[in-house]
């Protein structure tokens, strides 16, 4: 891998935490919860030279990750932002080692860190995909869609995410609704079109209808099946793996390198969900693809349901080479109204890159106006 280039620190003078709801356009069920709105917190660098901006991927309750936009928040404001004031403040790649200090919280890290790298790349007019080296100019989009009782509503979900230009369907299931909507769902789409599960977890190794149900994923040709058992259940995972033919995709279990590899070394990783805001920050992410770059071992981008804030910077890691699926980027769009452009895509079904500075893009302040605003200015 090689280095990334050295940017000029800029002068930091304030950073903000906003955080502002916004409705989603189409709810989003997953075993865990249905979704209908999110709050979601932004980080803001004032810089002298140019602004920055970052989405933190944090959610509302700690069902997905320990992280929440609550804990986000007051971490970044007791702990992170002033370790940053002590050091090398306006200066991302740096703030990256000297934030090791504070132990886990890599949501919070990773959006502090964005915002001071956006500010960087802003003043020197640098996109953030070709800093960190992305070769694609533009990517298919991916849907994640939710989990149904009626197929007759996930079908209807399929045809409007396909319409609306999705390469790769990913399907949320959970015991007892996986496989029969599955095996419909492949009937109805046929065997074109890329399809994954996603189980959030919600499957058990010691109860044998569970292992049945998601052996019977096999039949229908899933490009991987995503997070089926707890993410503290690596030695369960990779039992299950050796029993499937369907390659074993980890999500919520790999936080950082040093998890990748041990999900590797036992043999429960066959396929990457690869999330920059939950391994620590953009910088991570780079390091972590091209580590499975190294392995062999096939990598897609993953989505927190962002804004298109945050899809913007994800872009920039999607666009790495080598990417092996379609990362999440809902071509119906998430949100009614979004906080920036959507990156929804074209004639031609790719999502663009963004070339311009930083990540390419920022808020919309009438989407702002009215959200909590937390300053923390220089010492």
């Amino acid at each position: 891998m090689s280095l990334l280039e050295p940017l000029p620190p800029v002068t930091v003078d304030a950073v903000e935490l906003i955080t502002v709801h916004l409705p989603l356009a189409t709810p989003l069920t997953s075993v865990a919860a249905t979704r209908r709105e999110r709050p979601v917190l932004l980080v803001h660098v004032i810089a002298r030279e140019a602004e920055g901006w970052a989405e933190c991927v944090a959610e509302a309750t700690p069902a997905y990750h320990p992280e929440t936009v609550a804990t986000a928040t007051d971490v970044l404001r007791d702990h992170l932002v002033p370790l940053a004031w002590a050091g090398p403040t306006g200066d991302g790649p740096a703030l990256h080692e000297a934030l090791t200090a504070v132990r886990g919280h890599p949501m919070a890290k990773a959006a502090l860190e964005l915002a001071v790298l956006d500010a960087q790349l802003r003043a020197v007019g640098r996109s953030l995909a070709g800093w960190l080296g992305a070769t694609e100019a533009a990517v298919p989009a991916g849907a994640a869609l939710g989990l149904h009782a009626d197929p007759v509503a996930l079908l209807a979900e399929a045809d409007a995410a396909l319409a609306a230009g999705a390469a790769r369907l990913r399907v949320k299931i959970a015991p007892g609704r996986a496989a029969d909507p599955l095996r419909a769902l492949r009937e109805h789409v046929g065997d074109d079109v890329l399809l994954q599960a996603d189980a959030n977890g919600s499957f058990r190794a010691e109860d044998p209808d569970h292992l049945a149900e998601l052996a019977a994923l096999d039949e229908v040709g899933l490009a991987c099946l995503e997070q089926p058992l707890a993410p503290e259940d690596l030695t369960g995972t990779a039992r299950l793996a050796r029993r499937l033919t369907t390659p074993i995709c980890l999500d919520e279990p790999i936080t950082s390198l040093g998890a990748l590899e041990a999900a590797v070394a036992l043999g429960a990783c066959g396929v990457l969900c690869l999330k920059p805001g939950r391994v620590g920050g953009w910088i991570a992410a780079r390091a972590v693809h091209a580590r499975c770059a190294e392995l062999g071992l096939p990598v897609w981008v993953g989505g927190m349901l962002e804004t298109g804030l945050g899809r913007a910077a994800n872009l920039a890691v999607a666009a790495l080479p080598g990417m092996a699926l379609p990362p999440d980027l809902d071509p119906r769009g998430r949100f009614a109204p979004d906080l920036a452009d959507p990156c929804l895509p074209g004639a031609d079904g790719l999502v663009a890159v963004p070339t311009g500075p930083g990540i390419g893009a920022v808020p919309d302040p009438a989407v702002l106006a009215g959200a909590a605003v937390t300053r923390c200015p220089r010492p």
